[in-house]
């Protein structure tokens, strides 16, 4: 007997009913992550950006919903926006994502070899989705990379071309223990100075193994700012220690450039303004809530410290930092 209305196929031009089975779980920074999905692709590329987090926090879940359908080409450069709480990531009609912070939910629609190529889906899409949603109320992100040696933990800032993902690989290598190359996290609602890192991988630029030989088999490819880089795991070299968090002891701005070493002490103030500048406008709200997690870090012995060649600068900052002796 027919069920009249209830047998009518629906039309679905809006992907609104799309049929989702697949499904994780993920902790990203601690918090949880549930992603539905129609593609292994897109679980494989969170299990690689998030499967060594653990469960930190209980907070309410991200929700994401990922679509993936067979058409269409690799995602172009993507363009972020945000008005009104809302968030747009748009490469072209088959990669984009929308995203509502304060619901913690998002979708996004992908062609197959955008997520077949999970560093560039990563880059591109789920891992901004997921600490642009993150950074609105639970974490302030820091442009800067983190070491850390003898339960010292340093800052490595500095505008692009600094040296922040080379020293820190660098300081790795001499036995300090990895944090992260490029945004290092620290917890908003929190009192304390811990900064959450990504040490499962470190990001380079093309001539990056013209200093490190070892890094000869990895590939480069184009990154959205338009820098070539290569993306190591560092799971691929046992002999680097690396942590996903610890805590803050030092802030360091790098300024590579030829000549002798030399480091001075810089002000608390410097040290807001060089934490804050370049972060994207989320509000004034937002703004504050940044404002107030940096201002934990500004009380720390803060420096600036010119150097030419990794050797120095490795040897500069055990001094700075742990009272070795240079």
């Amino acid at each position: 007997m027919s069920t009249g209305a209830l047998d009518i196929k629906r039309f679905d031009p809006l992907l609104h009913n799309l049929d989702l089975p697949l499904s994780g779980t993920y902790y990203p920074v601690g918090f949880r992550l549930d992603i539905a999905t129609n593609s292994r692709d897109v679980l494989e590329a969170a299990a690689e950006a998030w499967g060594s987090f653990l469960p930190e926090y209980d907070a309410a879940p991200i929700n994401l919903r990922i679509s993936v359908q067979d058409g269409g080409d690799l995602a172009p450069e993507a363009v972020y926006r945000t008005q009104g709480g809302l968030f747009s990531i748009v490469s072209d009609r088959d990669n984009l994502a929308c995203f509502d912070p304060r619901s913690m939910f998002g979708f996004c629609h992908l062609s197959a070899k955008t997520a077949a190529d999970h560093a560039w889906f990563r880059w591109h899409f789920l891992e901004g989705i997921v600490y642009m949603m993150l950074a609105q109320e639970r974490v302030t992100p820091v442009h800067a990379a983190g070491v850390e040696r003898n339960g010292s933990g340093v800052l490595l800032c500095g505008n692009s071309g600094a040296g922040k993902s080379t020293l820190a690989y660098a300081c790795a290598r001499a036995g300090w223990t990895y944090i992260g190359d490029d945004s290092i996290m620290l917890l908003s609602n929190s009192d304390d100075r811990i900064g959450i890192g990504k040490p499962h991988q470190v990001r380079f630029c093309d001539d990056a193994p013209e200093l490190f030989p070892e890094l000869l088999p990895y590939t480069t490819r184009a990154r959205p700012n338009g820098k070539i880089a290569m993306e190591v795991p560092t799971a691929d070299f046992p002999q680097i220690r690396t942590a996903a968090r610890c805590r803050i002891d030092a802030v360091v701005f790098l300024e590579r450039r030829p000549g002798r070493a030399h480091v001075e002490r810089i002000a608390q103030s410097e040290v807001l303004d060089g934490l804050l500048q370049e972060g994207p406008s989320y509000g004034e709200e937002v703004f504050a809530r940044h404002r107030r997690a940096v201002r934990r870090l500004a009380g720390m012995p803060a420096y600036r410290m010119r150097y030419d060649t990794l050797d120095e600068a490795v040897s500069l900052l055990a001094k700075l930092t742990c009272g070795e002796p240079q």
